[in-house]
């Protein structure tokens, strides 16, 4: 395995699309920032490499994270049929992510994933989407030009309610924490994959909003919001990406010589 830059994990991070080269310069770094903002080290992992190459890639890195894209999931993944608000799929970035996905999997590296992210998570665990979401009660694509578009309540004895609970941001009562969060995506989970459990939601229509691995030692936490993009404002935001680095930071190869096969 390739040694940590100066102690700094290394967290591999796939280009969000194929097409929109535009879209990949504006969000993969502001995830890259927040990577290296929290002690990591961010290594971009492209969607031309084949199989081999993202095998290499993913070897020398201590932790995975699966960004957002402006595209949605193969609705055949999950066997649906495709609704028509649905966005085109990225075939590339759906393969380069189940590979990936896969060397989390098999190496218990620590995984965090954000919106469309944790929507493949999902998919990969063999859950369901909600393919579209009505704009009301809650707009949950707001997006990025919208720093608070809702809330979301927090089970108390969840993982990602121990990372922010420190938080001013966040409030609490005897049944669960509540933080408000921004907002970017038109899908969401539906059917909950297997080995996750659901530990958020949007209190006005119960939309998920994250979901987290059962495996105990297993770093796996998926939001369905952006805390990349709220680094400089949010001290819960700077919380998850530094507790996902000091996972990956500690983070021991298991005795597979073949972390994708």
């Amino acid at each position: 395995m390739t040694e940590k830059t100066c102690n700094r994990p290394r967290i591999g991070i796939p280009t969000p699309t194929l097409a929109q080269t535009e879209y990949n310069q504006r969000a993969w770094p502001q995830y890259a920032a927040a990577v290296a903002q929290s002690g990591g080290e961010p290594v971009e992992i492209p969607l031309t490499l084949d199989p081999t190459a993202i095998a290499k890639l993913a070897t020398s890195c201590q932790g995975i994270l699966l960004p957002g894209s402006p595209a949605d999931m193969n609705p055949a993944k999950y066997g649906q049929p495709r609704q028509p608000e649905t966005a085109e799929a990225d075939l590339a970035r759906e393969n380069v992510d189940e590979l990936l996905l896969q060397d989390a999997h098999n190496l218990y590296k620590p995984l965090l994933t954000i919106c469309y992210g944790t929507q493949s998570l999902n998919c990969w665990r063999t859950g369901t989407l909600v393919q579209h979401l009505m704009q009301v009660p809650v707009n949950h694509r707001a997006g990025g030009s919208v720093a608070v578009a809702h809330s979301v309540l927090i089970e108390p004895d969840s993982h990602l309610a121990e990372i922010v609970g420190v938080s001013d941001e966040v409030t609490r009562s005897a049944d669960f924490l509540r933080l408000s969060v921004n907002s970017s995506h038109h899908q969401a989970i539906g059917i909950v994959g297997d080995g996750l459990r659901v530990t958020a939601r949007c209190p006005q229509d119960a939309v998920v909003e994250t979901i987290e691995g059962q495996q105990p030692g297993h770093f796996v936490l998926g939001l369905q919001w952006h805390p990349e993009r709220s680094m400089e404002t949010s001290f819960a935001s700077q919380l998850v990406f530094q507790r996902f680095v000091e996972a990956a930071s500690a983070w021991q190869p298991r005795a597979i010589t073949d972390s994708l096969g």
